[in-house]
C-alpha cells in the first residue's frame, strides 16, 4: 500500500475523530435545549445514528489499517525470504515481522527431517529475541494436529476450546491464542508455524491465520528453494571434485589427447600433447589446431579430420611420419574421432596421438641387433632399452677376431658365385658360434669376423664364453671338412683379448652399428694375425680370468704390431674337464 493510501486513512480516522467529538457536544446541547428547539428528539436520533455509521465507518478504516499493517508485513517477508538463500537468518527476520503483524507473543517454526519428526528451526519472541529450549513451550498436539492433516487451526482461547481443553500442555503452559498452519511444499507437508499470546484470549481473527498462510507459503517457498539451492550446491561440489578427478586422469594419460570444436579451435589439450608436440597448453588452447599442429599440415591429419567433421565418420592407427622443428622426424599414431553430445549433434573433433618414435627407433635398432645378437639376448634387451640408445660407454669386454688362412689366393682358384657360396659357409660356422655363446657379431670383415662378449648385456663369465666360441668354431670346421674336398679345406687363426673398450650405438639415428672401439680391439686383432691355421691365441689378461677352467700350452712372448713391449699370450688346448 502506497504512502498516500496510509497518509489518506490516517487523515479520515482523524476527521473522523473530530466529527464524532462535534457530534458529541451536539448531541449534548441538543439535550440541553429540547425544549427549546422543536423537533429537538428526531435531531438527536438523526446525531446518534450519524455517530453509528462514523462508528462503523472508523472501524472500517481500522480493518483497513490493519490490513494494510499485515499487507506491508506480508510484503517485508515475501522480501526478506527472497533475498538470501540462508534461509537461519531469512525465517529469524520473517518470525519477528510475523509476529508484530498478528501481535502474537511468540512463534515457532518447525521442519520434518528425514525420519518425518518435526525439529525445531525458529524460535522467537515478541522482543525478537530467540528463545532457548523451544520444545518446552509449545502445544506438541496442536503442532502434530496440523502437521499430520495439513489443516490450520486458529483458536481464540486454548483454556476454553472443546478441541484442546482437555490437553496438558494447553493447560500446564496456560495457552490462550494460538494460531498454527502447516509449511506445504510440492503439496507435502514440510513442517509447520505456530504463533501464540499466553496473555490475552481473542488475540487472534480469520484475518490474521489468512496472514499467517501467506507467510507459511512465502516460507515453504523459501526453504524449498534453499533445500534445492543447498542440494545443487551439493552436487555442484561433487560434480567439481569429479572434475577434478577427470582433469586429473586427462592430464596423467599416457597418450595426447586434442579435442577441437566445430571451427577447429583447441577445446582439450592435455600434458601428453605439451611434450608430443612440444608446444604448451596454454598458448593451444583457443588456437586454430592447425597453427598448433602446423608441422603436420602436409601430413594427411588435416584430411583425416575433415572427413570425421563431414561424415562422422571415425579413424583408428593412422600411422603419420613428420618432421617436427623442435624433435626431428616422429612417427605418431593417429585415431580421430567426432564428439557429439547427448542428443547426437556433432560437436567437435577428438584426436588421440602415440608417439610411436622411440618404439620405431628402438625396433629399428632389435632389427639391426637380431642380425648380430643370439635371440635370447635380443629378448632380454625388452627390458632394458636403454642399452639400444645412441652413443656409448667405457667397460670391460672380451673381443674375439678369426680370420680364415690363406683366403686371397684360394680366392684366386675359384669362380666368383662359388666363392662367395664357401666364404658363406665358413663365416656361417664363426657366427653360430659366437651367437650360441650368446656373444655379438660386431662385423665381418671380408673374411674375418669379430665378436664381443659382455655387451650389449652384462655377462660375468664373457672371457670363458670367448673360449668355449672359439673351441666350438674350430670343431665345426672339421666336421665341415669331413663333406668338402681338401681344395676347400681352410682354417680360422683366432685372437681372444679381454680388456676395457667403448661399446655403444656409432653412427647416426637412420643408420648406427653396434661395434666396439678401442685398444683392446686392436690387440685381440694382433693375436690373430699371430695364429696359425686352426689355432686359438688368448692374452694374458684374458687367461688371468679362466686360468682354472682351460688347458693351455704355452708360447714364447712375442712382438705385434704397434706395441713396444712383448705380449704374453697362451694357446688354448681345451676346456679342463
Amino acid at each position: 500500500m502506497s504512502e498516500v493510501t496510509v497518509t489518506t486513512i490516517a487523515r479520515a480516522r482523524a476527521d473522523i475523530a473530530d466529527l464524532r467529538r462535534g457530534l458529541n457536544d451536539l448531541a449534548q446541547w441538543l439535550e440541553e435545549h429540547r425544549d427549546e428547539i422543536p423537533h429537538a428528539t428526531e435531531t438527536r436520533q438523526r446525531v446518534s445514528e450519524l455517530g453509528l455509521f462514523l462508528e462503523r465507518l472508523n472501524a472500517g478504516l481500522e480493518q483497513q489499517d490493519k490490513e494494510r499493517a499485515q499487507l506491508l508485513g506480508l510484503f517485508q517477508v515475501s522480501r526478506a525470504v527472497n533475498s538470501t538463500l540462508e534461509v537461519d537468518v531469512v525465517l529469524n527476520r520473517a518470525m519477528d515481522t510475523i509476529i508484530q503483524v498478528t501481535r502474537a507473543e511468540r512463534g515457532f517454526l518447525m521442519l520434518t527431517d528425514d525420519e518425518g519428526q518435526l525439529v525445531f528451526q525458529v524460535a522467537r519472541n515478541m522482543d525478537r529475541e530467540t528463545i532457548s529450549s523451544p520444545s518446552f513451550h509449545v502445544s506438541r498436539s496442536i503442532v502434530e494436529h496440523v502437521a499430520q492433516t495439513a489443516q490450520s487451526i486458529l483458536t481464540t482461547d486454548a483454556q476454553r476450546d472443546p478441541r484442546f481443553a482437555a490437553q496438558d500442555s494447553i493447560i500446564s503452559l496456560n495457552l490462550r491464542s494460538i494460531l498454527c498452519t502447516p509449511l506445504i511444499a510440492r503439496e507435502y507437508v514440510i513442517g509447520v508455524v505456530y504463533v501464540d499470546n499466553r496473555l490475552h484470549a481473542g488475540m487472534f481473527q480469520p484475518a490474521d491465520l489468512d496472514a499467517l498462510r501467506a507467510f507459511a507459503d512465502q516460507a515453504a517457498i523459501a526453504i524449498e528453494n534453499a533445500r534445492l539451492f543447498a542440494s545443487v550446491r551439493q552436487k555442484m561440489n561433487e560434480i567439481s571434485a569429479l572434475k577434478t578427478f577427470q582433469d586429473n586422469i586427462f592430464a596423467s594419460i599416457a597418450s595426447g589427447v586434442v579435442a577441437t570444436d566445430l571451427q577447429d579451435r583447441i577445446t582439450a589439450f592435455n600434458r601428453a600433447s605439451e611434450t608430443i608436440f612440444a608446444t604448451p597448453a596454454d598458448k593451444s588452447l583457443g588456437q586454430p589446431y592447425r597453427e598448433t599442429l602446423a608441422p603436420l599440415a602436409d601430413t594427411s591429419l588435416p584430411r583425416l579430420v575433415e572427413e570425421v567433421k563431414r561424415a562422422g565418420t571415425q579413424y583408428v592407427g593412422a600411422e603419420i611420419k613428420s618432421n617436427m622443428p623442435q624433435r626431428g622426424t616422429v612417427y605418431l599414431n593417429f585415431n580421430v574421432s567426432s564428439l557429439k553430445d547427448t542428443s547426437g549433434s556433432p560437436q567437435g573433433v577428438a584426436i588421440v596421438v602415440d608417439d610411436l618414435t622411440e618404439k620405431r627407433r628402438l625396433q629399428a635398432t632389435r632389427d639391426m641387433f637380431r642380425r648380430y645378437v643370439a635371440p635370447a639376448v635380443v629378448d632380454r634387451l625388452e627390458d632394458h632399452p636403454e642399452q639400444l640408445k645412441l652413443g656409448g660407454t667405457r667397460q670391460e669386454i672380451t673381443i674375439l677376431f678369426a680370420d680364415i688362412r690363406g683366403f686371397t689366393a684360394f680366392s684366386e682358384q675359384l669362380p666368383p658365385e662359388k666363392l662367395v657360396d664357401i666364404l658363406n659357409e665358413y663365416l656361417a660356422l664363426a657366427a653360430d658360434a659366437i651367437l650360441r655363446q650368446e656373444g655379438t657379431l660386431d662385423k665381418f670383415m671380408g673374411d674375418a669376423v669379430m665378436g664381443i662378449f659382455n655387451a650389449p648385456l652384462a655377462q660375468s663369465d664373457h672371457p670363458l664364453r670367448a673360449v668355449r666360441a672359439a673351441l666350438a668354431l674350430r670343431a665345426a670346421v672339421v666336421r665341415l671338412h669331413r663333406r668338402l674336398p681338401k681344395e676347400l679345406q681352410l682354417h680360422y687363426g683366432v685372437g681372444i683379448h679381454t680388456g676395457d673398450a667403448v661399446v655403444g650405438n656409432v653412427g647416426t639415428e637412420q643408420q648406427m652399428n653396434y661395434t666396439a672401439i678401442g685398444d683392446a680391439v686392436n690387440l685381440a686383432k694382433r693375436l690373430q694375425e699371430w695364429a696359425g691355421g686352426g689355432q686359438i691365441i688368448m692374452s694374458e689378461q684374458t687367461y688371468a680370468r679362466i686360468r682354472q677352467q682351460v688347458t693351455v700350452n704355452p708360447i714364447m712372448p712375442f712382438h705385434v704390431k704397434g706395441r713396444e713391449a712383448v705380449v704374453e699370450a697362451w694357446e688354448v688346448a681345451g676346456l679342463r674337464q
